[in-house]
């Protein structure tokens, strides 16, 4: 039988009373000492984990770069945001994913939101000076309008553009000549920003008037705006682009378009 050492009376009716007063007497300090640490001192100089993203850069476009990857709010996958395009990656490369992120709790479109970011900083890099503007004195709403000097529906929007003014919607133009280099399109576009009076000049094109297609004036901003709007992910005139970044593809009718801009702006409060 094991003999259990006697406890002092004190310890029988203490409710702290340790667990350890069963045990047999400590060992000597010089003991304690000799026996190995439970916990193994970290190593030297140990390597920090490798990033993820090294790796995955290897399968994207050629200049994509380490910051163009970020965490998406699923664990292991990442966004892969090139100008207004956004897409997904599994961390391990082993899956691409196209398509919109919705947070169920939300209903919101995550990937929008990243889209619509991405526009707004892509428009604002550009100044105004390099646009048409058409603007009422108070204006209610900014668009940033991809306009094509021959597109029908382009200039059915523009010949509404007094009743636009009037519901308050200031109308900033940059040229997207959809036939794209060396078309008739493009010069009326290079034209049009030769002329003394660049809005007049825009009002009588639309209106079919004939230019003086030998009106030069060296560099122009047409080829600079339609490649922002191939980045945008503009395929078609008039592409608008709201003050908060979303994209509204075609023309739509002024009352309309004022009620889908009021519409936006509630949903964003």
């Amino acid at each position: 039988m094991i003999k259990v050492p006697a406890l002092p009376a004190l310890c029988l009716f203490a409710l702290g009373c340790s667990a350890f007063a069963f045990a047999d007497p400590p060992p000597p300090a010089a003991a304690v000492a000799a026996l190995p640490s439970a916990t193994p001192a970290p190593a030297a100089n140990s390597a920090a984990p490798a990033d993820p993203r090294a790796a995955l850069l290897k399968l994207l476009p050629p200049g994509t770069k380490i910051d163009d990857l970020k965490p998406a709010p699923i664990p292991g996958i990442y966004e892969f945001t090139q100008d207004a395009d956004v897409s997904y990656l599994t961390a391990d490369g082993k899956y691409f994913l196209d398509g919109n992120l919705y947070d169920m709790h939300s209903r919101e479109n995550l990937t929008e939101q990243l889209r619509m970011h991405a526009r707004m900083a892509m428009i604002a890099a550009v100044p105004e000076s390099e646009m048409l503007i058409f603007s009422p004195p108070n204006p209610k709403y900014t668009i940033t309008v991809f306009t094509d000097v021959d597109c029908q529906y382009c200039r059915k929007l523009h010949s509404e553009m007094a009743e636009l003014n009037r519901l308050g919607v200031r109308v900033r133009y940059m040229f997207f000549p959809r036939t794209g280099p060396d078309t008739e399109s493009w010069r009326k576009a290079e034209v049009v920003w030769c002329s003394p009076n660049r809005n007049d000049a825009l009002t009588r094109a639309k209106a079919g008037a004939v230019l003086d297609m030998n009106k030069t004036c060296g560099p122009t901003p047409v080829a600079r705006e339609y490649a922002l709007g191939q980045s945008i992910g503009v395929r078609g005139t008039p592409a608008i682009v709201t003050d908060s970044g979303d994209y509204i593809a075609g023309y739509m009718p002024p009352n309309e378009l004022v009620a889908q801009l009021k519409e936006l702006d509630v949903a964003k409060r």
